[in-house]
């Protein structure tokens, strides 16, 4: 069942219903009355769409590898007037002045909250950003401006070793939602985990992982944040008995 899974999502999900099918009808025509190889397939596959699958055809078809991504950590930040204690004590070992720091803008974890200003906004707890807006927009430009309040850094990681497109639904405080489709290219520079930046001035509530299962993802377990407690198979057992 597996590569008719993989040519499954390679339509659905990968390339698109009509691409797949006008590359599959190349192929059709090309290879009639011969005797193609899974080779032959693969490359004229390639060749009609202009899209390159190398990391798809290896993984499906070449390894035993199987799909599971997960989401394995979610930061929020916040704009800081200071530097974080982190960048303070990597200064001290230095012994270099935070005199000689130059203006920035600094990002600070939800955690090391001490002042409650991640509820405030973002041009008061910077007074650089706050100056270089003043100095190149005018006031009613500024207040047009769409300055992002949440900051979150979501890690992706993917014990299943098979390389996939990351697709992902932010869920927003005021019940909207976003989803976005990393490409499998995402993956090129660290194969073990992927980081993305999100900005957004509503609070993200919750965060799911491929939400449609169009990815033969495995494991669900890993695929939401907060993370999603499940009943184990006893426990659902037990409740299906009645008295």
């Amino acid at each position: 069942g597996k590569p008719a899974t993989a040519l499954n999502i390679l339509r659905e999900t990968i390339m698109g219903k009509e691409l797949f099918d006008y590359a599959f009808k190349t192929y059709s025509k090309r290879w009639m009355f011969k005797h193609p190889t899974p080779e032959d397939f693969f490359r004229t596959m390639e060749d009609a769409s202009a899209v390159d699958l190398d990391w798809f055809w290896r993984g499906w078809f070449y390894t035993t590898d199987y799909v599971d991504i997960g989401i394995k950590e979610v930061n929020q930040f916040y704009i800081s007037p200071k530097p974080s204690k982190v960048i303070e004590e990597m200064m001290e070992k230095r012994g270099i002045p935070m005199s000689r720091m130059p203006s920035l803008v600094y990002l600070e974890d939800f955690n090391n909250d001490t002042e409650n200003l991640k509820e405030g906004n973002p041009l008061e707890n910077s007074k650089l950003l706050n100056n270089y807006l003043k100095e190149n927009f005018s006031k009613e430009e500024i207040d047009n401006l769409e300055i992002p309040k949440f900051f979150y850094e979501i890690v992706f990681n993917k014990p299943g070793g098979l390389v996939m497109p990351i697709i992902v639904e932010y869920e927003y405080e005021d019940g909207t939602k976003n989803r976005i489709k990393y490409p499998a290219q995402v993956w090129r520079k660290n194969d073990d985990e992927v980081r993305q930046v999100i900005t957004s001035n509503k609070k993200i509530i919750n965060i799911s992982l491929d939400p449609d299962l169009e990815t033969a993802d495995i494991d669900t377990s890993n695929n939401s944040w907060p993370k999603k407690q499940e009943d184990s198979e006893f426990d659902a057992f037990k409740s299906k008995i009645k008295g």
